[in-house]
């Protein structure tokens, strides 16, 4: 068991929650190797400790796409996020923004867009998929335009589903779905008072704003399988490139060849990423594809990195890793379906404290000062 903050929250969220959304959240595809490898590989990555180097200046501020964040680090898009608390996005940006960080808004959120970017001092960062419908997504980007949304993570890494088989067993998915669920839900009374009844509507915002009518849970499955496009090929970004005036990050990165496609295609920004694995199992963990990914596209757009990171000393080996920052994801949302807001707010903290402690202890007085050279073997 690798102990921190994140694993208590976890902890305090499989008991709070219905078993099928925790099992939403916490599972991944197939045996779950990658899920399993993105924590013990990232956790295995030995910093090489520095002393009596004056460590009384410290900043952990970094830039990224044009904004100065607190800490290099922003909270990755959750789908379904707003069922693990009462309006569950709102309650997560707020927290994020309130320590200087961005929050990113998934196209599978229960918040729409409307909902959530009025509560926020910054610019949130909005999420989308290569979707068969193709006016969905040219309406999400106005929308999110409209927002004042200047950041685009493009997840391309979910051509087709994953296949997740703790959904089918949880009741997320399967043979007599809903009233799975429903029964789950009164085994949790305190989740079915504050989110099942109070944090209505259940629905997909983002998706029933568009369509004009609710697309709730019963239709999230469904409604993704049916439009998730396998065509997908980088000519298809082509005019979302050309539509979107703001940052565009390309979401899924593994290999370095893809890099240097998104470095030609004119991709501001990558995440490597096996999406938490919860796509394809057997591949690199993202600590394990980070460093060659970096050795390609290094300094020629910005790096960001997810999957397996679940304290502050995580972060601190991405970047050593080659990131220039990461994307948050299971840990927030655990700290979020136990806390709401607040438990964000005291994550976030926590992680900040935890980057401090690694970084005199490393002998890096800012984030660029954290290199390979802060490793101890590599």
């Amino acid at each position: 068991m690798i102990i921190s903050a994140s694993t208590d929250y976890r902890a305090a969220a499989q008991r709070k929650l219905p078993p099928f959304l925790f099992h939403y959240i916490d599972g991944g595809a197939y045996a779950e190797h990658t899920l399993r490898h993105n924590v013990e590989d990232l956790a295995g990555i030995a910093l090489r400790q520095r002393v009596l180097r004056n460590m009384s200046e410290l900043s952990l501020e970094t830039q990224l796409f044009g904004e100065t964040l607190s800490m290099p680090a922003a909270l990755a898009p959750i789908g379904l996020c707003g069922m693990c608390a009462r309006r569950g996005e709102v309650q997560a940006a707020k927290a994020a923004d309130a320590k200087g960080i961005p929050f990113t808004l998934s196209t599978v959120s229960v918040c729409p867009i409307e909902e959530v970017a009025p509560n926020l001092s910054r610019p949130m960062w909005f999420q989308l998929y290569v979707l068969k419908d193709r006016g969905f997504m040219k309406n999400a980007l106005e929308r999110a335009k409209a927002a004042g949304v200047t950041t685009l993570i493009f997840t391309v890494d979910m051509p087709v589903p994953g296949a997740r088989y703790r959904d089918a067993h949880s009741g997320m998915s399967g043979p007599n779905g809903p009233l799975r669920r429903m029964l789950q839900a009164f085994s949790r009374p305190a989740w079915a008072w504050d989110v099942g009844l109070l944090g209505r509507p259940h629905d997909l915002g983002n998706i029933s704003t568009y369509r004009g009518n609710p697309t709730g849970l019963a239709d999230y499955i469904g409604w993704l399988g049916s439009n998730f496009d396998p065509s997908i090929s980088w000519k298809d970004l082509e005019w979302i490139r050309d539509f979107w005036p703001g940052s565009m990050v390309i979401k899924g990165i593994l290999d370095p060849q893809d890099a240097r496609d998104a470095v030609t295609f004119g991709a501001d920004g990558i995440v490597v990423s096996n999406h938490g694995g919860r796509q394809l199992d057997g591949v690199l963990s993202s600590a394990r594809a980070l460093p060659a990914i970096a050795d390609a596209v290094k300094g020629e757009l910005k790096i960001l990195a997810d999957s397996g990171i679940r304290n502050g000393l995580d972060i601190v080996r991405m970047i050593a890793l080659g990131a220039d920052a990461v994307l948050l994801g299971r840990a927030f949302v655990y700290a979020l379906a136990v806390a709401g807001g607040a438990g964000v707010s005291n994550l976030l903290n926590l992680i900040e404290k935890e980057m401090r402690v690694a970084m005199v202890l490393t002998g890096a007085k800012s984030i660029s000062e954290i290199t390979r050279e802060s490793l101890a073997a590599y």
